[in-house]
């Protein structure tokens, strides 16, 4: 009996890399006014911020349906598989819920684990997933370590702008301009499932900087495990910079870092030009 992992796409797992890892990925559904997308199939990330920028109003995304669920949990279990599916936090989405209902109907082959994550913290909870798979691991033990890990899971990320905060009522108005004034960059994690702010710098060479010394206050990364950087955007160009100031930081060359496109679950907010890196810290 094999396992299949499945996932959403607010994992910012593509749909090619879920064909390499030979694992589901299930899109959440984008509104932009009246026009629906499918994320990262009937919409690129390229052309997800290419409307960001073009639009007047912020994007909604809707979460996963039982029946989207059920469907990829019933092809699975036809095949004799037994299914880990991870979700999206349920601090930001109720998709854990749609899952756990879908799973009602399998009698326990399906093994849902909430991430407490999104964006590339939830990304190497899915690539530490597929190892244990590949290590053969069952359903149960990868949901049980799972489970053990996701809080260890840590992303820090800090934002170009605050425009798309203030847009989608994160921020204040007032807020939002006295930061863009003074070129305030807040640099965000994920905890407790949701986006806390820990600290705000004054341009983005600041930023990085504060980057670098949260990694290292943290006891720095287990390079035994997963590790991937991310980038909001089209371009990746503040990313390379990021990399290039923090080289001391990683082992080995750092063009062999895993780089992913950030998609529409934290750019929609983000905007273009944010940038963040996903680890566990040491001692996981």
């Amino acid at each position: 009996m094999a396992v299949r992992i499945v996932a959403d796409s607010a994992s910012d797992v593509s749909q090619d890399i879920a064909k390499e890892w030979n694992i589901d990925i299930i899109p959440l559904k984008i509104r932009f006014g009246e026009e629906e997308f499918l994320d990262g199939k009937t919409l690129t990330n390229k052309r997800f911020y290419e409307r960001l920028i073009e639009s007047d109003e912020l994007p909604k995304t809707s979460q996963i349906s039982p029946a989207d669920y059920e469907e990829v949990f019933k092809k699975a279990v036809e095949a004799k598989d037994e299914v880990v599916c991870l979700t999206i936090s349920s601090g930001v989405s109720g998709c854990v819920q749609s899952a756990t209902i879908a799973a009602g109907e399998f009698d326990g082959k399906v093994h849902v684990v909430d991430s407490k994550q999104f964006c590339i913290s939830y990304f190497i909870l899915v690539e530490y997933a597929v190892r244990l798979r590949d290590e053969g691991k069952s359903a149960e033990e990868i949901a049980k370590e799972i489970e053990r890990v996701r809080e260890k899971s840590t992303v820090l990320s800090v934002f170009d702008t605050l425009e798309y905060l203030k847009a989608g009522g994160r921020l204040s108005s007032t807020a939002a301009f006295v930061g863009e004034i003074l070129s305030i960059k807040p640099v965000i994690t994920i905890t407790d499932g949701i986006v806390e702010v820990i600290g705000k710098a004054r341009g983005s060479q600041k930023g990085n900087n504060m980057l670098i010394s949260r990694v290292r206050e943290l006891g720095g990364i287990d390079y035994s495990m997963p590790l991937c950087v991310g980038y909001t955007g089209i371009s990746d160009d503040l990313l390379l910079k990021y990399l290039e100031d923090s080289k001391d930081l990683y082992e080995g060359d750092i063009a062999d870092i895993r780089k992913v496109s950030v998609g529409a679950t934290i750019g929609t907010y983000a905007g273009p030009g944010a940038i963040a890196v996903a680890f566990f810290p040491k001692g996981v």
